[in-house]
Formats: structure tokens, C-alpha cells, sequence
């Protein structure tokens, strides 16, 4: 490992390791730097810690909150959040090991009975963190809802896809199939579910399986949404075994009639987030989707 002096990254001079030590009041014995905001760090005694710097007014605390609230389900494992300030988060370092189908299935049950623990409604944030928070290093505003169909439209399909036409990503021909979208989601929908306890940003990247045969999450924009949103996001970047995850999540929550066929409908929020922060590709993607959706 690296000595821990070895690395500042702020203008108060202050490094991974330093703020590790600082934030759970045992000495940094060493680091390895991972990448430019995610450094491991060792603390007195053996442990081994993920430090990982924020970027955006607020994403530290927002993401600290997530897995709290997340966590507080007492279903999905999380890494245990060690320390977190405006800058800093230290959480537990998963040891990871091969994807599994036994770990699959099981990871499908914890999540649905974290969905069954629920939100006060559509949009609400974790509590003890700030209401406007981030999905990936696009801002994510929380303000709530009770009606899905409306809320999913206005705080998170529409603001994105606004954000891409400003951009020129998608042109304001193209716009007008996502908002047919948007127009028709009552019918769209399905039929009517209370807000779940969602990740909120549940790719493959941020599911990790454990050497211990257990799958952990991280990295959430946890807030209150729609179920089938997590599940939309799953098929969306690939993950392994997904059927097993599905086949485990409908044991313990079948999910509604006609799911299937909603997936697009879904998608639509995580594909015009990926147009705003990394371009065309994704905004041709978000509107074939919804034009899947408008012929069915």
C-alpha cells in the first residue's frame, strides 16, 4: 500500500485517508488508490474501508442517507456507512467473488421485501438527507407525488428529456414521442401500486456479489417510485442471472399483469439521464423505447 501522506485532494489539503481517520476516529495505516474519487483505505486494527469523494452540493450526504434508509429495511445488504461529511463517505469494503444463481435468487427476494418496505410517497427522499440529490452526476429532484403516471412524468421523464432537446441531443421532432409517452402513461401504467422503497439506480455496476455468496448495492438514488422501475433498470445495462433475480423477486412479490410490457415505459427515466450525461447513443435508445410503448 501507498503511505498514507502519499495523496490531497482537496484545497484544505485533506486525503482519502486522512478523512477516513478523521471521519471513524481510528488511525489510516495505508490506502490504494482505485480511481479519482474512490481510494481503499486501511484503519487501525485491519479494516479495510471504500473512501469515496463526492462531487455536487449535497451528493455525499444524499448518497450516506440513501443506504441508511436503505438498510433500515433490513433486506438488501448495503456496505455499512462508516463516516460522511460534505465531501467524504466511508463505507465497508465488499470483498467480491463470482456471480451466482443461488445468490441471484436470493438477491431477487431481498429486493422485492425492500420494495415492500415502502415511501411516504412518490419522490420522497431518505430521511436525515437533503430532499434534491443526484442519479449518477445528474441532479435528481425529489419533490413527491401521489399519483405515479403524473409524478413519474413531471420529476422525472420530462426534466431530462428537456434538458437533451437544450443540448440538441434529441431534436424537438424527436420529443414529441416521449411526451405521447407522458400523455398516455395513465393507461400506460398498469395498474395502480403504493410507492416502493426504491435504489433508484439499479444497473449492474452498482450490484456487487459478494465472496460470501451475498449480493450488496451501492451507489443509490434512493427515493419513493414505482417497483418495476429497479427491475426496468436491471434488464436495461445487463445483469447476471437476471431471470434467477426475477424468479426470486416474484416468489415473494408477483408482480402486476402485463409487467413485461412496461419495461420501456421504464426505462424512459434512466436512458434520458444517460442522453443528458453521455449523449446521442442513449437519446436514440430512449426514443425507441417510447415508441415501443405507443405501438405496444
Amino acid at each position: 500500500m501507498h503511505a498514507t501522506s502519499s495523496t490531497s485532494d482537496g484545497a484544505d489539503g485533506e486525503g482519502p485517508a486522512a478523512a477516513a481517520a478523521r471521519l471513524t476516529g481510528r488511525a489510516a495505516t495505508g490506502e490504494r488508490r482505485l480511481s479519482g474519487a474512490l481510494t481503499e483505505v486501511t484503519l487501525d486494527g485491519g479494516l479495510t474501508v471504500m473512501v469515496k469523494r463526492g462531487d455536487g452540493a449535497g451528493a455525499v450526504r444524499a448518497e450516506a442517507a440513501g443506504l441508511r434508509w436503505l438498510a433500515d429495511a433490513g433486506a438488501v445488504r448495503l456496505p455499512a456507512v462508516h463516516g460522511d461529511d460534505e465531501r467524504w463517505l466511508v463505507v465497508d469494503l465488499v470483498a467480491q467473488g463470482p456471480p451466482s444463481a443461488r445468490a441471484a435468487v436470493r438477491f431477487g427476494r431481498d429486493l422485492a421485501a425492500l420494495h415492500a418496505a415502502g415511501a411516504p410517497a412518490f419522490g420522497a427522499a431518505p430521511p436525515g438527507g437533503p430532499r434534491d440529490a443526484y442519479i449518477g452526476r445528474a441532479p435528481m429532484r425529489n419533490a413527491t407525488g401521489s399519483d405515479w403516471p403524473r409524478w413519474y412524468a413531471e420529476h422525472r421523464v420530462l426534466p431530462y428529456l428537456r434538458r437533451a432537446v437544450d443540448a440538441g441531443t434529441v431534436r424537438a421532432a424527436e420529443a414529441t414521442d416521449v411526451e405521447r409517452v407522458c400523455e398516455r402513461l395513465p393507461e400506460l401504467a398498469g395498474p395502480a401500486e403504493p410507492p416502493a422503497r426504491l435504489h433508484g439506480d439499479l444497473w449492474n455496476g452498482n450490484v456487487l456479489w459478494g465472496a460470501d455468496g451475498q449480493v450488496r448495492l451501492i451507489d443509490p438514488a434512493a427515493h419513493g417510485g414505482h417497483r418495476e422501475t429497479d427491475l426496468a433498470m436491471l434488464r436495461l445495462f445487463g445483469c447476471p442471472h437476471l431471470e434467477a433475480v426475477l424468479d426470486g423477486y416474484r416468489q415473494v412479490a408477483p408482480l402486476a399483469e402485463g409487467w413485461a410490457g412496461r419495461v420501456g415505459v421504464h426505462q424512459l427515466f434512466p436512458l434520458l439521464v444517460h442522453a443528458v450525461l453521455f449523449g446521442r447513443g442513449y437519446a436514440e435508445q430512449a426514443l425507441e423505447a417510447a415508441r415501443r410503448a405507443l405501438t405496444g
